[in-house]
């Protein structure tokens, strides 16, 4: 009885319901839609890759529904641009439906050949609108985007749509040996990269046993994901970049960064493998470089007791590397006025020994994504190997002259040796974060801060002022601890202009920049 009754007032109240109930009427638009925004950047595109996708919100604020007759682009069918409305693609749309007081998303999204226009430009704005009903009653919202041409290379697919992989001496016993590193060996005319035009590089671009790859002042490079560059054996690595008067467009570095070139990706983290410096290569040098967002800024590896450097890297930076700013494995290197931001794990790391010797350079870390576990420098003489075997290896030199070692962790700086190789290192006139209050590095000598064999007019934990450190601008103000005649004018004559060409030989301030007055 209760359940039929239950049923009985149940279908009665649907039915009630359903005789109220007026079916939608939507009445056509009258032109008085809003809108997010009036026009939609889509910044800037390579030629022939597709944009992110963009959105459009379309507001009905009227006490009516309404129906939007046609919604199309101007271009109709030959646009370079795709609309996304309620989930149906296209290009036109007829009878677009809003309710009262509501609103709904348009996607758009672009992929335009510059070949279709004047072969001799680089880039090309690109417009078009998209057109809300027609008549007295039309509306429109401009779309933009500029096309930038660009010099590809990628690596070839065979018929079955397998990516070529790179075959190269990987252990140096005179044998090729094939690898799973998906690229291709760049040609002899491809040795040179220029500023006419950027290049956007698929898969590892390597340079082959002998050769050289020379890239220009002002060259922009831009790598796709799981990509970078990897120099062979006996090849070099040569970047020529000059000093940038107008240190907001960079003119006559070169940069290095992901082919995403939309706001959101300017500063995310591993968007690209490495620069790749293999054993044997030999005599790399990099000059006025950025390179930013990488997985690893530069790898190098072996060779630690060549007379040439493997690496000379001067007047650069290395930002947002979601692993190491440098990682160098028992290798040498020599740094010049560069600063080192922004790490996942250190901003520079010399593991399993090597020659190291950095003048005027500053080791940042204020990396803020996820927790970190190394400090902003890290140096060790040893590695320990699948099987956890411990192997050591000499640690010839670690010399840091007129540095800042500075982050938002503590310690920032960590020398680890293990017994059976060499471990030298010495800081010289260098600002360093360390701070152990709980006594953790007291009994191991190389942290005995008094050995003047080891830490040289050394001050610790004191503020170097920098500018705005999570946005990776590290140069230093007027209340640095860095700065008043702390650097040591041997240093500073090896290296007597700043990463902004300003002199230090008369009073050198520790780091790479000479302190500045900011700006309130």
């Amino acid at each position: 009885m209760k359940r039929s009754l239950y049923f009985s007032l149940t279908l009665l109240m649907l039915i009630f319901w359903s005789s109220c109930r007026k079916d939608f009427e939507f009445q056509p638009s009258q032109g008085a839609l809003t809108f997010s925004k009036d026009t939609v950047y889509l910044d800037t595109v390579f030629t022939n890759i597709g944009s992110s996708t963009y959105n459009l919100k379309v507001y009905n604020r009227s006490n009516t529904d309404i129906s939007i007759p046609t919604l199309r682009l101007s271009q109709g069918q030959a646009s370079n641009y795709r609309l996304n409305v309620d989930g149906v693609a296209g290009k036109e749309f007829q009878n677009v439906e809003i309710l009262a007081k509501d609103s709904m998303y348009i996607f758009i999204e672009t992929t335009f050949d510059i070949q279709n226009v004047v072969a001799s430009k680089n880039q090309f704005l690109y417009t078009d609108a998209i057109e809300f009903d027609s008549g007295s009653h039309l509306q429109k919202v401009e779309l933009v985007t500029l096309v930038k041409d660009a010099v590809f290379i990628y690596p070839n697919k065979d018929s079955q749509g397998i990516v070529e992989t790179l075959s190269f001496d990987v252990d140096d016993d005179g044998v090729i040996d094939s690898t799973n590193i998906q690229g291709r060996f760049l040609s002899d005319a491809e040795l040179t990269f220029t500023k006419d035009k950027p290049y956007v590089i698929y898969g590892y671009a390597a340079v082959g046993e002998n050769k050289t790859l020379t890239i220009n002042a002002g060259a922009r490079v831009h790598f796709h994901s799981n990509s970078g560059l990897l120099i062979t054996n006996n090849a070099s690595l040569k970047v020529n970049g000059k000093f940038s008067p107008n240190q907001t467009t960079l003119d006559n570095e070169v940069i290095f960064e992901s082919d995403r070139l939309e706001p959101l990706f300017e500063n995310i983290p591993g968007q690209w493998g490495t620069i790749w410096l293999f054993q044997g290569s030999k005599e790399n040098n990099i000059n006025f470089a950025t390179i930013k967002n990488a997985t690893i800024g530069i790898l190098a590896e072996n060779d630690p007791n060549t007379s040439i450097p493997k690496l000379t890297i001067k007047n650069s930076k290395i930002y947002n590397s979601s692993n190491f700013g440098i990682l160098g494995r028992a290798t040498s290197i020599t740094a010049e006025n560069v600063v080192i931001n922004n790490a996942g794990q250190s901003s520079f790391a010399g593991i399993y020994g090597g020659n190291y010797n950095f003048t005027h350079c500053t080791l940042a870390n204020y990396w803020s994504s996820s927790f970190r576990q190394f400090p902003a420098l890290y140096i060790s003489n040893y590695q320990v190997l699948e099987d956890n075997k411990v192997v050591t290896n000499a640690l010839t030199a670690a010399n840091f002259n007129n540095c800042i070692i500075y982050g938002n962790d503590n310690p920032e700086m960590l020398v680890e040796q293990e017994e059976g190789a060499a471990f030298n290192f010495k800081f010289n006139n260098c600002l360093i974060k360390f701070d152990d209050p709980n006594n953790r590095f007291g009994a191991d000598p190389n942290y005995d801060f008094s050995n003047s064999a080891l830490y040289d007019n050394v001050i610790f934990n004191k503020d170097p002022d920098f500018e705005a450190p999570f946005k990776n601008k590290l140069m230093i103000g007027d209340d640095s601890a860095a700065i008043n005649v702390i650097g040591n004018n041997i240093y500073s004559n090896r290296v007597p202009l700043d990463l902004l060409n300003i002199s230090r030989t008369a009073s050198p301030d520790l780091g790479a920049y000479q302190h500045v007055t900011f700006k309130e």
